[in-house]
């Protein structure tokens, strides 16, 4: 597949974001601490208190290891990696911290802001999910281009964008940590959005593991209709076997089997997410 439109950058993300961090030949510097403001592309919308609070501790003890990695802004600079540091050392008090001062585009700014947090975990799944979206929307990033910019596979990135068509109610509920990525994978089996809230509500109030939710979606679809009368009931071996085929394929797979005979079908959301499907399916002949 092409490359991100007019970009560029498939080669030099390597080269820019190989080491994130102090490369040789840079210069540290000493930054006043209130010349410094966040990265407005920053991916991150939940900042963990308690965490901040540990690296204050640690930092009134050590001070700031790391350089902060800034680009210019104005008069002051822009944090391009390392807001967690710069908060952490506003907390303990200090009034300067050790930077990097690096020449970056806006799209550099915002890829290696996601790269960072993608590299750490720091990333709750919805903001990482509208992260990869922002690649594609704002940069022309194929779902292919944002596999290898950011290493990770493309059924990874099709799930993760599957989680933005959940309703708000619950993106906010994975967003606050109430809910975890495999628990909202589970609730877009389900199309009706009320149905998916008040799934995703007893979740919570009951603490359902990722398995009860997933059992607890499939009991709802066949009391919806959504399994034929007089399909056969799907033993656990089948059930494991689309799971396993989901993750591979990156789209929802049913397996009809009937005694010796049945059938497969890929379930696909777009044109994009077709030609993704019939391109994995190709790559079978060149085995």
């Amino acid at each position: 597949m092409a490359g991100a439109k007019g970009k560029g950058l498939g080669r030099g993300l390597e080269s820019l974001f190989g080491d994130i961090e102090v490369q040789a030949g840079d210069s540290v510097q000493y930054v006043g601490i209130n010349d410094i403001k966040p990265n407005s592309a920053q991916p991150r919308q939940v900042i963990n208190e308690e965490n901040i609070e540990e690296l204050a501790a640690s930092i009134k003890v050590h001070g700031v290891i790391q350089p902060i990695i800034l680009k210019r802004a104005g008069s002051g600079f822009e944090i391009v990696a390392g807001e967690r540091r710069w908060r952490a050392a506003r907390k303990a008090g200090l009034k300067e911290v050790p930077g990097i001062v690096r020449e970056l585009s806006d799209e550099q700014r915002t890829i290696v802001a996601l790269i960072e947090n993608i590299q750490r975990e720091d990333l709750n799944p919805i903001e990482e999910a509208e992260a990869f979206q922002r690649m594609r929307e704002e940069f022309g990033f194929t779902q292919e281009d944002v596999s290898r910019n950011v290493g990770k596979s493309r059924p990874y990135i099709t799930n993760s964008l599957r989680l933005l068509k959940l309703p708000s109610e619950i993106k906010k509920m994975v967003l606050e940590g109430e809910l975890t990525n495999g628990h909202a994978r589970a609730l877009i089996n389900l199309e009706n959005p009320k149905r998916q809230i008040m799934i995703a509500e007893k979740i919570t109030s009951e603490g359902l593991s990722v398995r009860e939710a997933e059992k607890l979606v499939r009991e709802k679809e066949q009391k919806t209709g959504r399994v034929k009368n007089g399909a056969v009931e799907k033993g656990a071996n089948i059930l494991e076997i689309e799971d396993e085929l989901k993750e591979i394929f990156g789209t929802k797979v049913t397996l009809k089997h009937n005694g010796k005979s049945g059938k497969l079908e890929f379930s696909y959301f777009s044109e994009e997410e077709l030609e993704r499907l019939i391109d994995i399916f190709r790559t079978f002949n060149e085995v």
